[in-house]
């Protein structure tokens, strides 16, 4: 009886999986795309079941599919760690490594900084995938995620790259139109330019005064005639006098520095936006998941905003 899986195949349904559709996994394999519907149609008569529903746009993994998608990853993921641990990959990473950032601090930070690491690395082959909401903590897709705030998930390692401080911010022509709000309730009178992120409430905007056990936080909600989900959109909006906008040191220190923009309640804090690293707990040992976070560490600590 021959076996219902080949050891081969799990690699190819990891590469088939991530990208998306089978003409995109032939460009990824260098096939044609009726070799990898042929491969994949062998693999579902091995199994037994239907392992991906096809449609002439994208394809979805079935239950069985998620399945043999979840336990393809884990063991390749054991296979390199164990050859790592060997001692064979332990001087020099290598393999796949699959990460996951959001749109513009993926563009202007992550990206440049994974150019720089697999110049350095060449082994070490890099899929990185940019998105406006992070994916679960326990998706299996990623090897490392690059996320704001520390994540209060157990399961996971989240090691600190960087502080970020989320700022209030305008530029002086629409301060100088609208006024200078002296309080944060005062923001209700002004237009504020909103941003849909992620799991954030939208709308609310929370300060803090005050440190320690006397601090205290206003929640104030927000009004204002121009929202998005990109955040470099909504800081081009601030800079040509729209509004006021909050968002992370990381993106606006070069316009605060140039005068473009101007902090506004700078005596109030925000909730902190510290720039984390978050991968699986069994991810620790790998040698390309530690090189390239140890290296990411690096370039962050390096540039202070």
């Amino acid at each position: 009886m021959s076996e219902a899986v080949h050891p081969a195949d799990l690699s190819f349904f990891s590469t088939l999986s991530a990208a998306g559709s089978l003409s995109a996994a032939a460009r990824e394999l260098g096939l044609t795309a009726a070799a990898v519907s042929k491969r994949l149609t062998q693999m579902e008569q091995r199994a037994g079941v239907p392992l991906v529903n096809r449609t002439t746009r994208r394809m979805m993994l079935t239950p069985e599919g998620e399945l043999y998608l979840e336990r393809a990853r884990r063991i390749l993921d054991e296979i390199d760690e164990l050859a790592e641990l060997l001692g064979s990959a332990r001087q020099s990473p290598k393999g796949l490594l699959r990460v996951n950032a959001t749109l513009g601090f993926g563009r202007s930070h992550v990206g440049p900084a994974i150019s720089r690491f697999v110049a350095k690395h060449p082994q070490v082959t890099v899929q990185l995938q940019l998105s406006v909401a992070p994916p679960p903590l326990t998706d299996d897709t990623f090897d490392v995620c690059i996320r704001f705030g520390e994540p209060p998930d157990t399961r996971v390692v989240a090691r600190r790259l960087a502080a970020n401080r989320r700022l209030l911010c305008a530029s002086p022509a629409y301060l100088a139109r609208r006024g200078v709000p002296a309080t944060p309730q005062e923001l209700t009178r002004h237009n504020c330019i909103g941003i849909r992120q992620g799991d954030e409430a939208y709308g609310v905007w929370r300060l803090i005064a005050g440190r320690g056990a006397a601090h205290k936080t206003e929640a104030v909600r927000i009004n204002g005639n121009l929202t998005t989900n990109d955040g470099e959109i909504a800081v081009r909006w601030a800079l040509e006098g729209h509004g006021i906008l909050m968002r992370a040191e990381w993106d606006i220190a070069e316009y605060l520095a140039d005068g473009r923009l101007v902090q506004v309640l700078p005596e109030y804090d925000t909730p902190n936006a510290d720039i984390y690293a978050v991968y699986l707990q069994r991810h620790q040992m790998s040698t390309r998941i530690r090189a390239f976070v140890d290296f990411l560490a690096q370039e962050l600590g390096a540039r202070r905003v």
